[in-house]
């Protein structure tokens, strides 16, 4: 076997370790944990009650101070900074409660619950943010770290 190939089936071996998903029921370790860039644009997969709270609410809050500073500092109008605030994480909020309600063993779909004036933003807030995940391994993926 020739050296190139050699090297190219070892790498090929060594990603399939790195990637490897931990047994049903086992805690995913800190070598299976999403980047923060993977949590804010990604659907995919589940987030906890407190994963929720840091990304979707805080990180997102402080993302939009953030964002609203370097915008009047670039002496953008109020209303129009608003707007592109909104654009630039609507992606990234929508993503964090799709994987909450995936946590809950629900579609993604109920993120659309949120499109009900008081009652849908209510539901959504105590279900995303109070109620419990299903405990290990569901349809969207192994437990969360909690």
């Amino acid at each position: 076997m020739s050296l190139r190939k050699r090297g190219a089936r070892r790498a090929g071996i060594l990603a399939a370790v790195n990637t490897a998903v931990p047994a049903p029921g086992v805690p995913p370790g800190p070598e299976h944990e999403p980047s923060p860039l993977a949590l804010l644009l990604d659907p995919r997969g589940r987030i906890s009650r407190r994963g929720f709270w840091l990304w979707g609410v805080a990180a997102l809050f402080g993302l939009a101070i953030l964002l609203h500073a370097l915008l009047a500092i670039a002496r953008v109008r109020e209303h129009s900074a608003e707007q592109i605030v909104a654009a630039l994480l609507a992606w990234p909020a929508l993503a964090v409660s799709i994987k909450r309600w995936h946590d809950r063993d629900y579609a993604g779909w109920w993120v659309l619950l949120g499109l009900v004036p008081v009652v849908g933003w209510i539901a959504t807030l105590v279900v995303n943010g109070f109620l419990p995940g299903t405990p290990g391994p569901n349809r969207y993926g192994p437990a969360p770290r909690r």
